[in-house]
């Protein structure tokens, strides 16, 4: 990457707002992906965080860090990998860029394959470029939990292993 792509890259994430981040994902529309994401734990055996970063932090923005390995990394620093089953799905939105990213648990990953996620990152990344944050997150998450639930059924109550409130960085 040259120098003025670096700057170019560097300026959109530090310039990014909490304002743009709260207009894409309002108070409602993280309480209906709340709602969304417990409605769905009650079916199936996974655990769903979504994490909304406005902007990368301008140093990891400046080395080139991608959207894949933000989303690896916030999803160790956030526990997501540490659930009873194995059974952790992130879905990472990086707002200053419109990409997402899921990271799915050693226990997800051995039988949901990476072009399924895409589909579902495909849903939410073209729903953004119409500015629809609202609909097309939940419809990722509907889509997110019918996979869980086809793969990874409820087999009776368990604790609520991760928060399902969405993050916002």
């Amino acid at each position: 990457m040259g120098i003025g792509q670096r700057i170019s890259r560097a300026w959109r994430h530090v310039s990014s707002s909490n304002a743009d981040a709260t207009r894409a994902f309002p108070e409602t529309t993280l309480g209906a992906i709340s709602e969304a994401i417990t409605a769905g734990e009650q079916t199936h055996r996974g655990e769903v965080r979504l994490i909304v970063e406005k902007g990368l932090p301008l140093d990891e923005a400046w080395d080139g860090v991608t959207n894949r390995q933000r989303a690896l990394a916030l999803f160790a620093d956030y526990g997501v990998w540490d659930t009873e089953d194995n059974c952790g799905v992130l879905i990472y939105v990086n707002l200053a860029e419109h990409k997402v990213d899921i990271v799915a648990d050693r226990g997800i990953d051995r039988k949901i394959d990476s072009s399924t996620w895409q589909a579902v990152c495909r849903t939410m990344t073209d729903g953004f470029k119409a500015g629809q944050f609202h609909d097309a997150t939940l419809a990722a998450v509907k889509q997110v939990n019918e996979l869980l639930r086809t793969h990874f059924p409820a087999n009776g109550s368990r604790a609520n292993e991760l928060p399902d409130k969405p993050l916002m960085l």
